[in-house]
């Protein structure tokens, strides 16, 4: 039911850009506790309370256990052209979605009818492989993290046509992506995932945007993913934000060489990992939160990877501590924190596939004073 939400998400945030003067309509910008301090600009848009709300209802109709632990990036309040408070939510009829929409995008009716549409459309979930896998996971036992829209800096920007580098690339709307990942409420531990790539590529003959979903369970003694491991390389491609200081990089430089990526996202660089175009993900700064690393670190698992605070990994390997390093978790808010910095991911992290690439770039890192 999980993949179906995610799925039936997929052609809502491709919506928005399709219309300039709509897009403009629906961009409201964070401020305060909800404001990422890495951006001097951080957006939300009514697509990422849109997509989020979806799931959220759908999720909760099918699975009413998870009522009450669905959570997501977003808040669910928007304000209008005039000012006014719009709470979205997903209502009982299309007509009564449209006019809630219409309240935030007046006088735009057709867009919002157009949304609401696409909101209440039946979808059909035609994954064979996933069909016949059966599953015993108590959702009485399961929380949910949703990002709607991760990336949504690049999103908004709305960039198409940016070059890939050795398969990753840089920025553009490509790293806009949906994000579900369940966890165990009692652990934290990550053990459903699912991806979203609204933006994999465009049609050659219709110019309209294909996506595509990768999904990865790990539970008890249950490894199933869509993918299949990649392969390690001998030298390690490490994918950075280009906003990782250059401490870091000079430390990771002789381990990877000439093989040191950058990319947007956090989603987006995680996913890199999951499919072999980097074999680690490094961040030094907690700018990252549980809904951006619940989903994609989930399949990481699935797929015999992980994802390490760093923080910790860095603390336990000067303390000469050889056991696995702590693996994130998506249950504990940070203590004495406000807002979204409840869910920071403190200390940064360390997405990693394989065990001898993370202890390399631990054994890197550990050279660097502060860390």
């Amino acid at each position: 039911m999980a993949l179906g939400a995610t799925l039936g998400a997929r052609r809502r945030p491709r919506l928005c850009p399709a219309e300039e003067p709509l897009f403009q309509l629906l961009v409201a910008e964070k401020s305060g506790t909800d404001k990422n301090r890495r951006f001097l600009r951080d957006f939300k848009t009514l697509a990422d309370v849109l997509i989020q709300e979806v799931i959220k209802h759908d999720l909760g109709k099918e699975f009413p256990e998870l009522q009450g632990h669905i959570h997501g990036e977003e808040s669910n309040e928007f304000k209008n052209r005039q000012g006014d408070t719009v709470v979205v939510r997903v209502c009982d009829t299309p007509g009564d979605t449209a006019a809630l929409l219409l309240s935030v995008l007046e006088p735009e009716r057709e867009a919002a009818e157009l949304l609401a549409a696409a909101v209440h459309q039946d979808v059909t979930l035609g994954d064979a492989e996933l069909a016949s896998v059966e599953l015993s996971i108590p959702p009485q036992d399961l929380a949910i993290w949703i990002d709607p829209i991760d990336s949504t800096n690049e999103y908004i920007g709305g960039h198409e046509d940016v070059a890939p580098i050795d398969g990753i690339t840089p920025a553009g709307l490509c790293s806009a992506l949906v994000l579900i990942g369940a966890y165990d409420r009692q652990t934290g531990c990550p053990v459903l995932g699912i991806i979203n790539e609204p933006f994999y590529r465009r049609d050659p003959l219709t110019h309209r945007w294909q996506g595509r979903y990768h999904w990865g369970v790990a539970y008890g003694d249950t490894q199933l993913s869509s993918l299949n491991p990649p392969p390690p390389r001998p030298t390690p491609c490490v994918v950075l934000s280009r906003a990782e200081g250059g401490p870091v990089r000079a430390a990771l430089g002789p381990l990877c060489g000439d093989r040191l990526c950058f990319a947007a996202g956090a989603g987006y660089k995680m996913l890199c990992v999951i499919l072999g175009l980097a074999d680690a993900y490094v961040l030094s700064e907690g700018s990252t939160f549980t809904w951006d690393a619940c989903a994609p670190h989930a399949i990481l698992r699935a797929l015999g990877g992980g994802a390490v605070a760093l923080a910790g990994a860095l603390q336990a390997r000067r303390a000469g501590d050889t056991s696995p390093p702590p693996e994130l978790v998506y249950n504990r808010p940070v203590q004495g924190a406000v807002g979204a910095k409840r869910w920071a991911n403190q200390g940064g992290l360390v997405a990693y596939m394989h065990p001898q690439h993370l202890e390399a770039v631990l054994a890197a890192l550990a050279t660097v004073p502060g860390l």
